[in-house]
């Protein structure tokens, strides 16, 4: 994998949580027109889009169930992204993967992102 999740755990329902996403290798860039994406994938389901962000100008994008909640960011300077998920639900829990798209314009197609991680795994329970 070219991308590395970090910060996966057991929380509590309203608990919260910070996940990572740097790269796997000092030789993989992201430039300036990609956009990283946080997905995820709950058991028996199929992935689904939480966040995106675009590394030139910031923009966000975010699903509709996770707005308010999450926060996605990334820091140029470190190749890194992040997410952070407050109020978390039990419909939170799944293995989080971090994506990299060079096209920014597809930022919600998760078919569009070639670069992967092998994803954290978030577990919302009490």
């Amino acid at each position: 994998a070219h991308l590395v999740e970090s910060g996966g755990a057991l929380v509590q329902p309203g608990g919260s949580l910070g996940l990572a996403c740097t790269p796997n290798s000092p030789t993989f860039i992201i430039y300036a027109n990609d956009v990283m994406g946080w997905f995820r994938q709950a058991p028996g389901k199929e992935r689904e889009f939480v966040a995106a962000v675009t590394w030139r100008n910031n923009k966000k994008y975010y699903a509709d169930g996770v707005k308010g909640r999450f926060t996605i960011s990334r820091v140029n300077a470190e190749n890194a992204v992040y997410l952070q998920m407050n109020n978390l639900t039990p419909e939170d829990t799944a293995t989080y993967y971090c994506a990299r798209n060079p096209d920014a314009f597809t930022w919600k197609d998760g078919s569009k992102y070639p670069d992967w991680g092998q994803g954290t795994q978030v577990i919302v329970s009490s």
